[in-house]
């Protein structure tokens, strides 16, 4: 059986990685500065991830939701101390899309209301609702299509009180900082006049952290750095550092009930202790604070490159844009230097989105690697 064609493949096998580094089956060494899409946190095949996951699977790796789980509580409690959303409560599901899904549908159940706004150059999965909702008509099916979503441009207050004036949005989904958009990102008083045009119109606020979520803008989430207290909070990426999971986070005055939502795989016990794993990784090793220190020596090192024109993001959520199409660098910097980034649906953006364990000598060699190919 052949596999089903749908990702365009760079012709690199890895086999295994350490930290910031990943190793292909001729062991040759690569850095990772896109970190699979985000995902890897904590550096891969942390020592204290390794034992964690190992230990639980040794002892029981999976039960469905019909019994107790501890540890989805203490992966509660530990979420709770260090992104300091107090009183939320979790729901944990397997994927950022799935996640997205749950936040939608989750809104719609509240305020009984089934039209969605979201914005240009957004991202949120490629299911259901949250693919009706990402704003690339290519991966839209005509099935999903049938989802009502009015897409407007980031920062259009106006258009959203219009829009919600209607009474019939259930939810505003937006990410505080783009993703696969290209780093974008509106002003504070946009995202605080947001919050409360969804509060007047009874619209449930989502913020969708899948990608910006667990410390990779230098604050636990990126809506931490305006006013504004979100309904619904999705999470998934560096949630697991490489385990699927995900999840929302839910403010309190949406109320539970039997059967409202529910997973099979969501919250096993595999999941909980990865996850368990990255916070506690996160808070002793300080990645959080170490995400905004490389952060500033990143900015101030490409400051000096005339050929970037903008630099964007936060943290070790960054983007470099340029004046032409990043594709051929990008494969150089990858086939040539040994350097793996990302790409955006602006051509011109180069994505760096690094293991928050990263170091300066490491954004040296990137330096240096750039520099080269500029020339």
């Amino acid at each position: 059986m052949s596999l089903f064609n749908v990702y365009p493949l760079f012709d690199i096998t890895p086999v295994k990685a350490e930290d910031v580094f990943v190793y292909d089956e001729n062991n040759t060494k690569y850095l990772d500065l896109y970190g699979g899409h985000a995902v890897i946190s904590i550096g891969h095949s942390h020592p204290k991830y390794v034992a964690a996951i190992s230990d639980q699977v040794a002892k029981l790796g999976f039960y469905s939701n019909s019994i107790q789980n501890p540890l989805q509580v203490k992966l509660a409690d530990k979420l709770e101390q260090l992104s300091d959303c107090k009183d939320y409560e979790l729901f944990l599901c397997n994927s950022g899309a799935e996640a997205n899904e749950n936040a939608l549908k989750l809104a719609s159940f509240h305020n009984g209301k089934k039209k969605v706004v979201a914005f240009k150059n957004g991202f949120h999965g490629r299911t259901s609702a949250a693919v009706a909702a990402t704003d690339n008509a290519k991966i839209i099916a005509p099935i999903n299509a049938q989802q009502e979503v009015e897409i407007l441009e980031l920062g259009d207050l106006e258009g959203v009180e219009k829009a919600l004036a209607k009474n019939d949005v259930c939810a505003v989904i937006i990410e505080c900082i783009q993703g696969v958009g290209g780093l974008d990102e509106s002003t504070g008083a946009f995202y605080e006049g947001l919050d409360a045009l969804c509060k007047k119109y009874n619209t449930c606020f989502i913020a969708d952290e899948v990608q910006s979520g667990f410390g990779r803008t230098g604050d636990f989430f990126a809506f931490q750095k305006y006013n504004v207290t979100p309904d619904i909070i999705s999470i998934a990426k560096g949630m697991g550092n490489g385990f699927p999971i995900g999840g929302i986070l839910i403010h309190p005055n949406i109320k539970a009930s039997f059967g409202l939502l529910g997973t099979t795989f969501g919250g096993n016990h595999l999941a909980c202790v990865a996850s368990l794993t990255v916070l506690e990784v996160i808070e002793e090793e300080h990645l959080m604070q170490n995400a905004k220190d490389i952060s500033a020596y990143f900015i101030e090192k490409a400051k000096g490159i005339s050929a970037i024109k903008n630099i964007k993001g936060r943290g070790l959520m960054l983007g470099l844009e340029f004046d032409f199409p990043i594709a051929e660098l990008r494969k150089k910097l990858i086939f040539e230097h040994k350097i793996f980034t990302g790409s955006a649906k602006n051509p011109n953006l180069l994505r760096i989105l690094p293991p928050l364990t990263i170091k300066k000598e490491h954004i040296d060699l990137f330096f240096e690697a750039l520099k080269s190919e500029l020339k």
